[in-house]
């Protein structure tokens, strides 16, 4: 589903900065990658770089047997649109569509007919209990209904891949560990891939596996996360 093979990533400066260095990454269909590190070392550069929004300075990035260094930017643009789905710790709601509006935005980007955008979307916000929010504003939603309507736009048009970064890291112990089975459920029943940056052991533990990002590249992480979802 997605490589990333001896992947560097550099910034400007003198001397310019590495911040991924060799980095390699296998994730198949239906898996759950989580990958835990210090601030700095990049795990939100390696989410750019996976999404095609950002271009390594060496290595190979492959999703779904498509180099990305070989589509222009339309190419990607239209692939992120139509393959993947985006979780992000802010949420990225937009203040003044409701709850259902923002949720159809990748439907309708994606040409989906009105009728049907009106069935996926009342299915969508029915599965993460929030079918009487509908036309509700995200000023009048509480974090924890924020980030499920995130998810749930992220998935309505059934990505095969979600890039996740820092979903939880906005709420309370108990709204995350929610969120997290409802992210892990929703992707497991579509097959999707999921990249999940993280600094909580909570929402790492959610994952199939848990890697460690440091300056030298990924490794297992140490000692091993109990899986508790």
């Amino acid at each position: 589903m997605l490589t990333l093979a001896n992947v560097i990533k550099r910034y400007p400066g003198n001397p310019p900065r590495t911040v991924l260095n060799g980095v390699s990454l296998e994730l198949r269909e239906g898996e759950c990658i989580a990958i835990m590190g210090e601030s700095g070392t990049g795990k939100s550069t390696l989410l750019n770089l996976a999404a095609g929004l950002d271009k390594p300075d060496g290595g190979r990035i492959v999703f779904d047997g498509q180099d990305l260094a070989a589509l222009d930017d339309d190419r990607k643009t239209l692939l992120r649109r139509a393959r993947m789905g985006f979780v992000f710790q802010a949420f990225h709601v937009l203040p003044n569509l409701s709850a259902a509006q923002n949720v159809a935005l990748p439907l309708r980007l994606n040409g989906v007919p009105a009728a049907d955008v009106a069935t996926r979307v009342a299915a969508a916000l029915a599965s993460i209990g929030l079918a009487d929010r509908a036309d509700t504003l995200p000023r009048d939603l509480s974090g924890g209904e924020l980030q499920r309507i995130a998810i749930a736009r992220a998935l309505v048009h059934r990505p095969s891949l979600v890039l996740a970064d820092e979903p939880t890291g906005n709420l309370d112990h108990d709204t995350a560990t929610r969120i997290l089975q409802l992210l892990r459920d929703m992707t497991r029943q579509s097959r999707a891939a999921v990249l999940l940056v993280t600094h909580s052991a909570a929402a790492a533990a959610s994952a199939d596996r848990v890697l460690r990002l440091t300056r030298e590249g990924l490794a297992p992480s140490a000692p091993p996360v109990e899986r508790t979802l």
